[in-house]
């Protein structure tokens, strides 16, 4: 059921009660009392038919599965109102008999025990509800909290593990720096190493050419 929807319910249980209890043969009276009351009695019921509309605007704007029932508990409630109207109107009219008038507020005390307690049962079942939702909502709200702080200690390791990873790239390419540095430095030595290959091959060459030399001029003597 739509939270917006046992709202207004709550208040028109509320309101409807109020009503009940205010025409009774205590509380209708004659003179200025009578026609405060008489307009009090106009203002709720006024409020309680802009409840209606509400209601009934809500419950159109739901699902069918829900508006169904939702639908005929607004019919049920205007049923109510209007029969609640037709007395108010017949009780405080001008021209009525205080005889009559009793009479009609007799019986409508006898109606208003009996709507009474049908009206409180819906408005304690409507005030449970109202009450479970607000568990659930406050349900809810710890979900998220938990939730958040969840994600929270969720991005706090992404970031740790991030920062892990640059320190780990920082190295790889202090080491991939090493590495090139090492290169070139055996590069240079291969290089020079060959030079020196070259130079003692070229002074063997010059030695064992001598040596012929020497040789050959001994041989000529």
């Amino acid at each position: 059921m739509s939270d917006v929807f046992e709202g207004y319910e709550h208040h028109y249980c509320e309101l409807s009660v109020n009503l009940s209890n205010k025409c009774t043969p205590t509380i209708i009276v004659d003179g200025e009392q009578r026609e405060q009351r008489t307009a009090e009695i106009k203002a709720a019921l006024d409020e309680a038919d802009d409840l209606i509309r509400k209601m009934d605007l809500e419950a159109r704007s739901l699902q069918p599965s829900v508006k169904a029932p939702l639908l005929a508990k607004v019919r049920e409630y205007k049923t109510d109102l209007n029969k609640l109207k037709s007395q108010v109107k017949r009780i405080t009219a001008p021209d009525i008999s205080h005889s009559a008038r009793d009479e009609l507020l007799e019986s409508r005390e006898a109606d208003t025990l009996t709507a009474s307690n049908d009206q409180r049962g819906r408005l304690l079942m409507g005030t449970e509800r109202i009450n479970q939702s607000s568990d659930r909502i406050k349900a809810s709200r710890r979900t998220a909290l938990e939730t958040e702080e969840l994600g929270v200690s969720i991005l706090q390791d992404l970031h740790q593990q991030r920062q892990s990873l640059l320190h780990a790239s920082n190295t790889l390419h202090g080491v991939d720096e090493t590495i090139t540095k090492s290169k070139k430095v055996l590069v240079a030595m291969t290089r020079k190493l060959s030079r020196n290959k070259w130079i003692m091959g070229s002074i063997v060459g010059v030695l064992v050419l001598a040596i012929l030399l020497v040789l050959y001029l001994k041989i000529s003597h």
